[in-house]
């Protein structure tokens, strides 16, 4: 079978031409199968004669039904999506535009200021095209208004000529430390990824799913082309807002959404059981980063179910699941292995580690990327022998479940002790007066480092002394923090992940 992901659409279309594919919130607009399809096919015939195979075309766009359709139509001319973060600043933005050599943006009106900075820097980048996304009447003369030139142009299908190992998208990642690096996915590694996810994930004829995490991260995108591909409905909101979950999962009768844990706990933090009705909702998916236990418990208690998923970018998406009937049972674990989906764990020497001892996760699947962008040898240390190594640490237990403990990057190495950030904000976390926390290193003259925990908290009267007290008992000597740190906002990165390089930075010593 070749793939083409554009055409996944095409087929549901032609499957289940009435069934609801799309409701954008934030516009209003729903659509069937038939529709978006037809809507993906006239954005395909309206920038066909100048995007062809193998031009990076990049996607500055909030969530909304033009960043779907552009995202379909640009698979099935077989060019390279660029999603881009848009919480980056004009510099960034230029990094990864040239670097991954991108001739067309499109580009949402909100990041007009930016768009304008970037043009007006010539050559600083490849940008020949560049499409609005907007009112026509706010269009700067150099670029295209979306509506004006997608709106007259015909419905008819395309004729597929990208295929399989041909580049689908290049995904940057983060970028915690130094440059970002840009993550190639093929059609084929996503084709892998959707048999994968609904070979394990709990997804049925009739789910409605949320998603109100960015689509520049693998983990609002893979999701949003899964139910494309199953034909469930997607709901898809234009940026996360607490409350407005809630009156979507009762409104619209979600059934299932993926929330990374920071999304969670403010979530839970705004719950209203009087008017947040939920009885359609079997799962929230959770993922980026550890979930605590105490989150896990306390939307048990609310009668939800919390997956935890773990994946990356590097993977496509996926990598762990907790199946339903052990969301309870192994609460904090992150599960075991997708279907189509090998992970193990090693030593420094590559050994595979025995139960409970910690070590690093390698993946192995149809799905791992082919590789970093222009990086060879970021790619040759990243992919082994066929395994992707994540960097991430974990240990295993008697059953096989996963349990992720931290970034191996992010670990702290104390008196020859190797300290899991993650371990310690768990504690932390499980204290009624801490809102969030998080965990870093600092330089100790004695033990090389020792760590400091950072606190928002949710009880404006915690002081320091009482944390540090509610971990005694709980944490080896070791692994107590040697001091506490009050903010008002923990930085964070697009997939909810704490920055803990900022933090080092803003707090470099106790």
């Amino acid at each position: 079978m070749r793939s083409n992901i554009g055409s996944v659409l095409s087929k549901r279309a032609l499957l289940n031409p009435d069934n609801e594919a799309l409701f954008d919130v934030s516009a209003g607009c729903r659509f069937t199968f038939r529709e978006l399809n037809d809507r993906t096919n006239q954005v395909v015939n309206a920038i066909s004669p100048q995007v062809k195979k193998g031009d990076r075309v990049a996607l500055l766009m909030m969530n909304s039904h033009e960043y779907m359709t552009a995202f379909f139509a640009i698979a099935k001319i077989g060019a390279v999506v660029v999603p881009l973060n848009w919480r980056l600043v004009p510099d960034e933005l230029e990094f990864i535009l040239k670097d991954s050599g991108c001739t067309v943006l499109f580009y949402g009106e909100e990041f007009t200021p930016s768009v304008g900075e970037l043009h007006s820097r010539g050559n600083k980048t490849d940008i020949s095209l560049w499409i609005h996304s907007g009112s026509a009447d706010n269009t700067p003369a150099f670029a295209q208004n979306f509506n004006s030139i997608v709106d007259p142009a015909p419905t008819t299908e395309p004729v597929i000529t990208a295929f399989d190992d041909d580049m689908l998208y290049i995904m940057y990642t983060s970028g915690t430390t130094g440059l970002p690096k840009g993550v190639m996915h093929t059609h084929t590694t996503q084709m892998e990824a959707l048999l994968t996810v609904n070979a394990s994930g709990d997804y049925c004829t009739g789910d409605r799913y949320l998603n109100p995490m960015p689509l520049f991260h693998v983990g609002a995108l893979t999701p949003a082309i899964v139910v494309t591909y199953r034909g469930l409905a997607h709901i898809l909101m234009r940026s996360f807002d607490p409350v407005k979950v809630w009156e979507l999962v009762r409104d619209e009768k979600i059934t299932n959404a993926l929330l990374v844990p920071a999304m969670l706990g403010a979530c839970r933090m705004v719950y209203d059981p009087k008017s947040h009705e939920h009885k359609n909702l079997r799962w929230f998916l959770s993922g980026a980063a550890p979930v605590p236990k105490t989150l896990i418990e306390a939307y048990a208690e609310m009668g939800i179910d919390i997956h935890q998923v773990y994946g990356l970018t590097e993977t496509c998406g996926p990598a762990c699941l907790t199946a339903p009937e052990d969301a309870l049972r192994k609460a904090g674990s992150t599960g075991k292995a997708f279907f189509h989906t090998d992970v193990k764990l090693v030593r420094p020497d590559g050994s595979e580690c025995a139960d409970d001892e910690p070590g690093e996760v390698l993946i192995r699947g149809g799905h791992i990327m082919t590789g970093y962008w222009n990086r060879p040898e970021a790619t040759a240390e990243a992919i082994q022998d066929g395994w992707f190594y994540s960097g991430d640490i974990a240990t295993r237990d008697s059953e096989g479940f996963i349990w992720i403990q931290d970034r191996l990057k992010d670990m702290i190495i104390s008196g020859g002790e190797n300290i899991y950030p993650a371990e310690i904000e768990n504690v932390i976390l499980g204290h009624a007066g801490v809102a969030v926390v998080a965990v870093s290193g600092v330089p100790s003259e004695k033990w090389g480092e020792v760590p400091l925990a950072i606190v928002v908290r949710k009880d404006p009267a915690l002081e320091d002394s009482a944390v540090l007290a509610h971990c005694e008992g709980k944490l080896a000597r070791f692994k107590m923090p040697n001091a506490v740190r009050f903010v008002d906002v923990i930085p964070r990165n697009a997939s909810g992940k704490a920055l803990k390089r900022e933090l080092r930075l803003q707090f470099p010593s106790l």
